[in-house]
């Protein structure tokens, strides 16, 4: 591959939301009130990946749909000063999306989605112009579940493949995937035909229904699993149909709120992976300086998650 001095061009689909965080002091108890803390801040695992992109150095798109309402308007501008060009559709008659985001002492999450205006993304929002040269298109799991974004993702799909792009896809949280069966499931992931595959191990294992990670490759070229505090697995297929398949070490990052962090990961990721194969690394290579690369994003999403401000 001969090197490239332009950046990279990357469309993420999908969610633009405001994110609720809930991070109590001690155990929630019923019926009674725990000290905590409250915050509200730019949210949604599209938007989650875009920024980091964008701020990596990647030209990087954000198709989604907000509502008619100041939220929305706040998280556009926010979007747009992290560098993120976003091509926002304005629903009328529905609200910006809201997830609330409850985090345990220990920094695992639970997550309550009231989507709204995230879900009306529909194709005729989509522009050709929005595709051209385009490197590679990023559909988290989530925007494969609900209507009308959900054929709007498939078309865009299609959109950036006929111009050449890689596809990259999250399983993003496996309840909703996993809402109408493991089957279903499969079948969504497939009409994408990913070339990248993100998962978390507990995704993975809940996805194929037994610990073979390895079988993922069934499903992407590349799959890339994500192991939190200790590391990441990268599987890949060599031309010749042999597999590739490493571990990559992070260094330990103690935090009370990992919200955002697989999604800066996915776009560190991303990004190391476009600009080093740009460079005319090889695959081997590539994939190792985009999984570091990866980790070190989502080890900064760490510490941004802990000063970011309430928007507007």
């Amino acid at each position: 591959m001969a090197p490239s001095t332009s950046k990279p061009r990357v469309l993420v689909l999908g969610d633009l939301v405001l994110d609720v965080v809930l991070s109590p002091e001690r155990p929630i108890e019923s019926g009674t009130d725990v000290p905590g803390t409250v915050g509200i801040r730019q949210g949604g695992s599209a938007a989650n990946t875009a920024r980091w992109l964008a701020r990596l150095g990647i030209d990087t798109q954000l198709v989604c749909a907000v509502g008619r309402d100041g939220a929305g308007r706040s998280l556009v501008v926010q979007a747009g000063n992290d560098g993120v060009r976003v091509r926002a559709a304005r629903v009328a008659g529905q609200r910006t999306g809201r997830i609330g985001v409850i985090v345990a002492p220990g920094g695992e999450r639970s997550f309550v989605a009231d989507r709204r205006a995230a879900l009306a993304l529909a194709p005729d929002h989509l522009r050709p112009e929005w595709f051209a040269h385009l490197d590679l298109i990023h559909v988290p799991g989530y925007s494969l579940m609900g209507e009308p974004i959900a054929t709007t993702a498939r078309t865009a799909v299609r959109m950036a493949r006929s111009g050449g792009a890689q596809v990259s896809c999250d399983l993003s949280s496996i309840g909703p995937l996993l809402a109408q069966g493991r089957r279903a499931a499969r079948e969504l992931i497939a009409s994408v035909e990913p070339d990248i595959l993100f998962a978390t191990e507990t995704e993975a294992q809940a996805f194929l229904g037994r610990h073979a990670a390895d079988d993922l490759l069934e499903h992407a070229a590349i799959v890339v699993i994500k192991r939190g505090a200790r590391g990441a697995r990268v599987l890949a297929r060599e031309p010749d149909g042999s597999a590739l398949r490493f571990d990559v070490a992070t260094a330990h990052v103690s935090t009370v709120d990992t919200t955002g962090a697989g999604d800066a990961f996915s776009a560190g990721f991303l990004a190391g992976w476009l600009t080093s194969r740009a460079a005319g690394r090889t695959i081997p290579d590539a994939l190792h300086r985009a999984t570091v690369a990866g980790h070190r994003a989502a080890a900064r999403q760490l510490v941004v998650t802990k000063q970011e401000l309430p928007p507007g």
